[in-house]
């Protein structure tokens, strides 16, 4: 990182969140850099993903426009049981992580991008802040950024007692090639937000830019979540992969046990709209259980924790990745003109992060009243894929 920098600042979480971080920080003078602890390419936590102005705003700082990286969408349709339709008008613009992920990560090249980075332990020391890994590789700056997900390390260290609870329900996903999809189906989705939703459970789908991000008919992808209440004693048994290894937050595709994907299409079929059971049959599904995770403090010394490590939205807001690029972009206003030579701005980031909490408890509270009325997580939905 060049000494010419106002700052040096050290992003933890190299997901979408983390590189709009760097874009943000790198905006008001910082040196940048960002430590993934995935040991690979970081893998899509989601699928798709609805433009919101956070993600359009920094798109266009970055010379490219949400029309390039995005599928338009004409209309929003709802199907009844047997899958007849109601459709109006309703405009929108559909990406995807891995889309949106290389849009930010190719102006990134020249930047510090370490991966098989698991955080162990932060120091501060004066005003310089050193992050140690779990390799015993460590890195030192004057301040770091927590956007490592829900499962974050960093809040960890600075905050022991938070934890994140299960909100009682899970989601179901598929994300295939549209040239993979039977024709009369496809004419149905393409080009419309589709949903569908009776009691304890919601499905959705449109399509999403393809895999190198292609926009061209033919080559986009069709993305789908299914949201299903499951009872949290039956969720161990659904995160077990075929790999044998327990995972706490995301189930990839391709580790779904046999009997598993057996119970989601005998589900899909009594369950689904005729369309929507045919699309989970033909899909690779994955899957992500709903967590709430209530923030605290998104400040300490010399550090901050910024999207889903600071606090969680519910999904039915489509409000996850545009509120940590907001975080990201407030952040960063409140270090603009800092320097290590001088005490931190401590009323610059007060205000940010009494901003971003009032934000956050407007989009919580939007979330939670979304999913109580598709009796989501709710005492009084219907329950499903429990244990036989």
């Amino acid at each position: 990182m060049s000494e010419t920098n106002d700052f040096t600042a050290l992003v933890i979480g190299g997901s979408v969140g983390g590189l709009a971080a760097a874009h943000e920080l790198r905006d008001v003078g910082a040196g940048v850099a960002v430590y993934e602890r995935s040991a690979g390419r970081t893998s899509a936590r989601g699928a798709g993903i609805v433009m919101q102005p956070e993600v359009d705003a920094l798109l266009n700082r970055l010379g490219r426009t949400a029309a390039s990286v995005s599928v338009e969408l004409h209309e929003r349709q709802q199907l009844d049981a047997r899958g007849r339709t109601a459709r109006h008008g309703a405009p929108q613009l559909m990406t995807a992580w891995d889309t949106l992920y290389g849009a930010l990560r190719e102006p990134l090249s020249g930047v510090c991008h370490r991966l098989d980075s698991t955080l162990r332990r932060v120091q501060v020391s004066g005003h310089d802040v050193t992050a140690e890994f779990s390799d015993g590789y460590t890195a030192s700056g004057n301040f770091l950024v927590g956007a490592d997900g829900i499962g974050s390390a960093t809040r960890m260290l600075l905050d022991s007692v938070s934890r994140p609870e299960y909100a009682g329900y899970v989601a179901w996903r598929g994300l295939e090639p549209e040239s993979a999809v039977p024709s009369e189906l496809l004419d149905l989705l393409a080009g419309r937000f589709t949903f569908f939703t009776s009691s304890g459970m919601q499905m959705l789908c449109y399509l999403v830019p393809g895999a190198d991000g292609q926009l061209e008919e033919g080559f986009r992808r069709v993305n789908w979540v299914w949201y299903v209440n499951v009872a949290e004693p039956d969720l161990p048994r659904l995160l077990t992969g075929c790999s044998g290894k327990h995972f706490a937050h995301f189930l990839p595709p391709g580790e779904l046990l046999p009997e598993t994907v057996e119970q989601i299409n005998r589900q899909a079929d009594v369950s689904l709209p005729p369309p929507f059971a045919e699309l989970v049959h033909l899909s690779d599904v994955f899957m992500q259980p709903v967590f709430d995770l209530a923030p605290g403090r998104m400040v300490a010394d010399h550090a901050a924790l910024i999207g889903d490590a600071a606090g969680t939205v519910r999904p039915h807001t489509a409000s996850g990745t545009s509120k940590a690029f907001g975080d990201a972009a407030g952040l960063a206003a409140a270090l603009r003109g800092w320097t290590p030579t001088r005490p931190l701005p401590a009323s610059e980031l007060e205000h940010w992060e009494l901003r971003r909490l009032d934000r956050f408890l407007t989009l919580s509270e939007a979330g939670f009243d979304l999913a109580v009325r598709s009796t989501l997580g709710a005492e009084r939905g219907s329950r499903f894929f429990g244990s036989d």
